[in-house]
């Protein structure tokens, strides 16, 4: 149809889908939850436009009547995305995880605001309990859960930072007031960044008492900071110029912190898919995958088993040259990823174990066999642990589980009499089969960056 021969309501029609089209990024990339003002700020955009939709005159027109009912379907399916970012049962959970930080936070604050820098053991542990619970969490590729994750994770660790840092502090700060003037100002100074580190972690963790604090007020106070230790004469004193500039380190590295939100929204470092170090971890895990099927589609893998154990040694020295970045996912995946490889090794040495053993013919304890008969089964069941590629609700995960299971108990059956070398030997048998077990678990977990 020509443009300008358009009838009035169908033009009307497509000016509101272009401006519902022009915020769909937004709602696809939402990553908060319905409290939130941007939440409240798309929603009600939306359903302006369906009233704006509803008010179309069709003048019973059919052509009309159906292009009003697509530009309303379209705003609909927009906003039932927007409530479906805001309510996934795994961006509840991120919330859920957030929230306990900041009660964790909250309680544990004092010690900052009140000058000090003293940090419990309880609050270190707590934040990192937490750090990976949150790495733990499920996105399934999707981008608002992937934001809302890494938008939680980078707070926290920020705030995991801060407190590490305290802990580092060196004993020779603050220097005696009693060396020079200016030594009494900068120690008032690091007192003041004591305070605001407390004031920092609040604003992070959302848990700030203050409506007047912001992070641009924390940040002029900071820039204060800085602009009266450059004024002083330190006299050419090296031990006090060394001292100012330490706690100007101090304060720059608050005021890196203070872009974070920012920082966040305006790059796509929550998706790891095209992060370097993620890429590098895949390349190693590539690579894994084509040994493992060699290795298991080989008429004779024996003549494979030392080549290959060299590869995945090397594999190994790759994945321990990955840059974490500071990033608890990406950690978690370089760890995922030494385990698969590492279970490979160990599939290859129990291999060679079991050969090599067919080769003695001498009478042993009946016990230490016993063991021995179990390892040629989860050697077996092993390889089919490495081959699983489903998730927990599989019928063969709950097959192999039984089966590792009844090897835990026939190891268990296992007297050793007394047999120093039977209990060693049953002992690594245990581990193994807790081991394999785990491994299935991790295949099947789901878990993604």
């Amino acid at each position: 149809m020509d443009m300008g021969n358009q009838h009035p309501s169908i033009s009307r029609l497509h000016e509101i889908q272009k401006e519902v089209k022009s915020i769909e990024q937004q709602v696809i990339g939402f990553s908060g939850v319905s409290d939130d003002k941007n939440y409240k700020r798309l929603e009600r955009i939306l359903t302006k436009q369906l009233f704006e939709i509803d008010s179309v005159d069709t003048e019973g027109k059919g052509d009309i009547q159906q292009a009003r009912k697509r530009a309303a379907q379209e705003t609909e399916r927009l906003l039932k995305e927007l409530e479906q970012n805001a309510n996934h049962p795994h961006r509840v959970e991120i919330q859920n995880i957030f929230k306990e930080a900041q009660s964790l936070v909250k309680e544990k604050i004092v010690p900052f605001y009140s000058g000090g820098n003293c940090v419990t053991d309880e609050l270190e542990e707590g934040i990192q309990d937490i750090i990976l619970r949150l790495t733990h969490v499920k996105t399934g590729g999707k981008i608002s859960l992937r934001k809302a994750r890494y938008h939680t994770l980078t707070k926290i660790c920020a705030v995991q930072e801060i407190i590490e840092d305290c802990m580092k502090k060196q004993p020779s700060l603050p220097l005696s007031a009693d060396v020079h003037p200016s030594v009494a100002k900068i120690n008032s100074v690091m007192c003041d960044v004591n305070k605001a580190r407390g004031t920092l972690i609040a604003l992070l963790m959302g848990v700030n008492n203050s409506n007047n604090e912001t992070c641009r007020h924390l940040s002029c106070v900071l820039s204060g900071l800085i602009a009266d230790l450059d004024a002083l004469d330190v006299c050419g004193r090296t031990e006090i110029r060394n001292y100012r500039r330490e706690v100007v380190e101090d304060i720059n590295k608050l005021l890196k912190y203070l872009d974070l939100e920012e920082e966040a929204d305006t790059t796509y470092a929550f998706d790891l898919g095209q992060n370097h170090s993620i890429l590098k971890i895949e390349k190693v895990l590539k690579r894994m995958r084509e040994i493992k099927n060699e290795l298991l589609q080989a008429q004779n893998p024996s003549e494979l088993y030392l080549s290959c154990k060299t590869e995945l040694q090397g594999l190994i020295g790759q994945l321990d040259e990955v840059s974490l970045e500071k990033n608890p996912c990406i950690r978690e995946a370089r760890r995922r990823a030494v385990i698969e490889v590492q279970t490979l090794i160990t599939y290859i040495d129990l291999k060679e174990a079991l050969e090599k053993r067919k080769s003695f013919v001498s009478e042993e304890h009946p016990s230490h066999k016993a063991v021995w008969d179990v390892l040629g089964n989860l050697s077996e069941i092993q390889e089919e642990v490495l081959s699983f590629g489903g998730n927990r609700t599989d019928k063969n995960y709950i097959r192999l589980e039984e089966l590792l299971t009844k090897q835990l108990l026939a190891l268990d059956a296992v007297d050793p009499q007394g047999e120093e070398k039977c209990k060693a030997a049953r002992k690594q048998a245990v581990k193994l089969a807790q081991n394999i077990l785990s491994y299935l678990d991790l295949k099947s977990d789901e878990w993604e960056y």
